[in-house]
């Protein structure tokens, strides 16, 4: 009789010696038998793969042992390569056979069924492509994208079916059949528990919008998770920026509408008390730092409705200033002590020293055409510097000037030692070249088109490339440009430019010039905030089709005259943003002197400057103004050289309208002094923001003076003109609209008025 043990071990054997054969290597052991050695292996099966490609990946060889935990090893690993669809591990005698059967390989992907989506932009979000091995994990994965693709674009209801046709050679096609299904919208979105604030009022600060027919041309109104999600932090900036420093989402939920056509969004809130500001002390250990001098720093008072975005921009101006001292290493923490029975919050900022932190290296990523030079050389901070906030600050705003890309973002990680930090540095470019056509009308030069090509990114140098062409009614131009933003490597933009410009001044001042010259110019920064740029100009000046009614001024200036002029200019640039300025103040100073060759002697100089602040976060006002000067040296001042004031530059009045001017001929005259400014509120007018539509009110005021001649038929006054007016612009999918109506109020009699104006383009 067999005892147990005898039994057992007889029936793991007969298990054991039975060839294993199956698609899922977890579900069976290696049917070989401990002991022994592979005197060979037999490898069957494989058509594309090289038997000795299986055996690197397998790791066991002839002359090894029968060791079954290796062989398992072996298999698993074959598996993991995706290469086989299934594997079968034997015995013969002394030899080990692996069976294979291949993944087949990808010969062509289609799509099917798409028409929102573009085949190109779907094959760019897929892991599979065309000569790589087909898997059914990596089929489902790319399912997931294209479906994830769709929801983005707020098609929830999509479908992706993958369709596999089989071809010789162990090859397939890949086809994904698309329905696409219908948008799914927002339906409405509703707000439970807020008291201070109506829906419409929370509406209008979240970005995601109820559908609507005007939203024709935005996707806000399609339900995205992600923008859901973006929404609640919106949310919690508005409320702690109104003094809700309590406030809470207590949930946050999207159903879709019983019908099936849209999302129904609801968010819980818990609002809780609003808090004003109480005491705001400054306090620091840093010695010779005194901390009543950066009071002024601080932008609330005591009594205001608490605002965190204050408290956040307070750190930041702090952490500036202090740098700016020499602290290069510092951090501001503000300790807030809430008094809930009052509702105040009172603020104490503690300015210490903080780590010693040096920069390790600089990480850039996500710029595929950009060179990383481009990029490193607007940075204030090199490696191996001290870590410093303010000129991190500032190298991500020189970044986003440069206008090569859609986003930029600037964070630190740990280095490989404590007093050591890596800058990453994430960005995502946007197009810099552009072919645009362009058509529209505006009130001083009528209908116009042009035609521009431009590369403000060249080769990925960050070099700026254009050639333009303008055509309208009363002006035409051609012009080549070209800068080089770091010559010979140094921070000096360099670069030229050629034009020829012909204008119909004949409503204006009875003649008509044609310009044709070029410039050189090179621009370099003199200090963080102050830049310098000079230049020279040789241009050829024709006045010709002078009206033989003209005045007998600008009868005198008819001809060819040539101009060689050295310019020299200073821009002070304390702006937030260069494009779209919300807050901050510029200055300009310009000179110009012509003189050296040709037939113009003057000097001439234009003092220029604006200052933005926000009345509220919308609501954004402005002053500029302008001041210029010029006078002729041994010879009096031409009138292509004057200065000239009216239209865009002083609303309610005519181009070239104010002035002297020749009352018998009505021609404009220019004059050798100006000095024009306006005030100006822009705002929003409760528009969906989408629609991107602002309004404005204005003052103009100016004036120029000075002829150098004189006549009983010459009116010349510098008494000041003013006109207030009203206005909107909108950026219209088919291009920038702008409408303006201004009224005189204080005028000569000589002036030409003009109230409306209005200017219409577009670019294709």
């Amino acid at each position: 009789m067999l005892r147990p043990i005898w039994i057992v071990s007889l029936a793991l054997a007969i298990v054991l010696s039975g060839p294993l054969s199956t698609g899922a290597y977890a579900q069976n052991q290696p049917s070989v038998v401990g002991g022994g050695t592979i005197e060979s292996i037999r490898i069957q099966g494989n058509e594309r793969i090289e038997e000795e490609t299986v055996l690197s990946y397998f790791g066991v060889r002839p002359g090894d042992s029968f060791d079954p935990e290796r062989i398992d090893a072996g298999l698993k690993k074959l598996f993991a390569t995706g290469l086989f669809r299934d594997v079968t591990i034997g015995r013969e005698n002394g030899t080990l056979v692996i069976s294979l059967v291949e993944n087949p390989i990808i010969n062509r992907i289609a799509f099917e069924g798409n028409r929102r989506i573009d085949d190109e932009d779907l094959s760019a979000e897929l892991q599979l492509r065309p000569r790589v091995v087909f898997t059914e994990t990596r089929v489902q994965n790319d399912v997931q994208r294209i479906l994830e693709i769709y929801r983005r674009s707020g098609r929830f209801a999509a479908t992706v079916e993958p369709k596999i046709i089989q071809l010789q050679q162990n090859r397939v096609d890949l086809v994904f059949e698309i329905d696409e299904g219908p948008l799914t919208g927002v339906k409405a979105i509703d707000f439970i528990g807020n008291r201070a604030f109506s829906d419409g009022d929370l509406r209008d600060v979240i970005t995601t919008t109820e559908s609507a027919w005007w939203r024709f041309l935005s996707s806000t109104d399609n339900y995205d998770p992600d923008r859901l999600a973006a929404d609640q932090d919106l949310l919690r900036r508005f409320y702690l920026s109104e003094g809700y420093a309590d406030f809470r989402i207590l949930s946050a939920v999207a159903e879709l509408a019983p019908e099936g056509d849209g999302f129904v969004i609801t968010m819980t809130l818990e609002e809780g008390d609003r808090y004003r500001f109480g005491d705001m002390e400054i306090e620091t250990s840093l010695k010779n730092l005194d901390p009543e001098s950066l009071q002024n720093q601080v932008t609330t008072e005591p009594g205001d409705w608490y605002d965190a975005t204050e408290v956040d921009r307070t750190i930041g101006k702090l952490t500036d200033v202090v740098g700016e001292l020499g602290y290069a290493f510092v951090e501001v923490r503000p300790r807030p002590e809430i008094d809930r029975e009052q509702d105040i919050i009172a603020i104490s900022y503690e300015i210490r020293e903080g780590p010693r932190v040096y920069v390790e290296r600089i990480d850039i990523r996500g710029n595929v055409r950009t060179r990383d030079k481009v990029i490193r050389r607007e940075f204030r901070v090199v490696e191996g510097d001290a870590f410093n906030t303010s000129k991190i600050r500032r190298s991500r705003q020189r970044i986003e000037n440069l206008g090569f890309f859609s986003r930029v973002d600037v964070q630190t990680a740990q280095g490989s030692a404590p007093d050591q930090t890596v800058i990453e540095v994430d960005v995502q470019e946007q197009s810099t070249g552009e072919l645009s056509l362009g058509a529209g009308f505006s009130t001083s030069e009528g209908p116009f088109a042009d035609v521009s090509l431009r590369e403000r990114n060249l080769l990925g140098n960050g070099q700026d490339l254009r050639l333009g062409f303008r055509l309208s009614s009363r002006r035409s131009r051609l012009d080549l440009s070209f800068t080089e933003p770091y010559f010979l490597d140094r921070d000096i933009a360099a670069g030229f430019d050629l034009f020829r410009t012909s204008t119909d001044f004949g409503n204006e001042s009875s003649f008509e010039q044609e310009s044709v010259g070029g410039s050189l110019r090179a621009g370099f920064d003199v200090t963080e905030n102050l830049r310098e740029t000079v230049r020279y100009t040789l241009r050829r000046d024709d006045i010709h089709d002078v009206d033989a009614t003209a005045s007998a001024v600008v009868r005198e200036e008819e001809g060819v005259t040539w101009r060689s002029i050295v310019g020299n200019e200073f821009f002070y640039d304390r702006l937030d943003n260069r494009f779209s300025p919300t807050e901050g103040y510029f200055a300009r100073l310009q000179n110009d002197v012509a003189g050296l060759g040709g037939d113009a002697r003057f000097l001439r100089t234009t003092v220029s400057g604006g200052y933005y602040f926000p009345i509220t976060e919308s609501i954004i006002a402005s002053a500029r103004g302008e001041v210029g000067y010029i006078f002729g040296i041994a010879d009096e001042v031409r009138i292509s050289d004057r200065y000239f004031l009216g239209g865009d530059s002083l609303r309610g009045f005519a181009s070239r309208g104010v002035g002297p001017r020749d009352v018998a001929t009505d021609d404009a005259l220019g004059g050798n002094f100006l000095y024009s400014g306006t005030a100006e509120v822009s705002f929003p007018l409760g528009l969906p923001e989408e629609l991107q539509i602002r309004g404005r009110v204005f003052s103009d005021f100016g004036a120029v003076t000075g002829l150098d001649e004189d006549g009983p038929t010459i009116e010349d006054t510098a008494s000041p003109r003013l006109s207030v007016g009203t206005g909107l612009t909108w950026r219209s999918p088919l291009g920038p609209i702008a409408l303006d109506f201004a009224i005189p109020i204080l005028i000569e009699d000589y002036d030409e008025e003009e109230r409306f104006r209005f200017s219409f383009g577009t670019r294709f």
